[in-house]
């Protein structure tokens, strides 16, 4: 009998746990079933699924559109049978999030109750990291990603562009000056991410100081605390700005500098209606937020 969707389950649950053997023990099989089981579907295919050594699993490209699609085939499935057996419409279930720190505390959290109010059912699982996350080995559903994204095959929506600014406390500038060229930044303590985020005109290399940091509310909190200058997105220090706990400097020199929000996620026409609930009530939200004036 034809059992792919059963194989699609081992081979989902074999890349979501990293090994084999992890797999087998949580499907109750043995590590050689399992093993051949992958076999089985790569001789069918005609391609390799999985890269294996002895370190980790890896997915090749074909692995990742089986996966991707496997795992849309199976919810859809899962979905069917649900709204079947319980005469309902309401959409369920666990969407898992990644953001960044500043990102998803300032523009992603206070959207959540709404969301809740519109969607009781669904639970959000958000894990808020600056470093960049694999959606598929991580098991997540939908990444808000602030930056340049690398070639990948996932499916992305553009949000907006967020602007990055330099901001010292009050009490920093009046002990230290305001300076007036990016040349005299060099004089002076310079808050930095220990990740290289350029462009034409800013740079951030040679630049010293008491901190790097690998996200930007640490910066925004060590600039609140009057250790030196930040360049920082424009949406970490939104408030801060507007209330005068710190102050812009260089705004001229600083036009153009920015970076590009996207919202990255698995899947297309076949994406589990909770991850299509998700974006579609986020992705108007967070284009008005990021269209805010500052």
């Amino acid at each position: 009998m034809d059992n792919r969707a059963g194989e699609m389950q081992v081979f989902l649950r074999v890349v979501e746990s990293g090994s084999f053997s992890d797999a087998a023990r949580q499907m109750r099989m043995t590590p050689s079933t399992v093993s051949k089981l992958i076999a089985r579907i790569e001789t069918r295919l005609g391609v390799r699924l999985l890269e294996r050594s002895t370190r980790r699993l890896a997915l090749t490209a074909e692995g990742r559109v089986y996966y991707q699609r496997s795992q849309s085939l199976l919810s859809e499935l899962e979905e069917i049978e649900r709204d079947l057996s319980h005469g309902a419409s309401s959409i369920r279930g666990t969407v898992r999030i990644t953001c960044s720190v500043g990102f998803g505390i300032v523009a992603v959290e206070p959207l959540l109750p709404a969301f809740w109010k519109e969607y009781p059912n669904i639970v959000i699982d958000l894990s808020l990291s600056d470093e960049i996350v694999d959606l598929y080995l991580e098991r997540t559903d939908v990444a808000f990603r602030v930056g340049q994204l690398p070639s990948s095959g996932l499916m992305a929506r553009k949000l907006g562009t967020a602007p990055r600014k330099i901001v010292g406390s009050p009490g920093y500038l009046g002990r230290h000056g305001t300076p007036d060229s990016i040349e005299e930044l060099a004089q002076h303590s310079f808050l930095g991410l220990n990740f290289r985020r350029t462009v034409p005109g800013m740079p951030d290399r040679g630049l010293a100081g008491p901190l790097q940091a690998n996200n930007g509310e640490t910066l925004r909190r060590m600039a609140l605390a009057g250790m030196g200058l930040a360049r920082i997105g424009e949406f970490h220090v939104r408030e801060d700005l507007r209330e005068g706990r710190l102050v812009e400097v260089l705004s001229d020199a600083a036009a153009g500098d920015g970076e590009d929000v996207h919202a990255l996620f698995l899947g297309g026409e076949r994406m589990p209606h909770r991850v299509r609930a998700l974006l579609d009530f986020m992705t108007p939200r967070l284009r008005a937020f990021l269209d805010a004036p500052a």
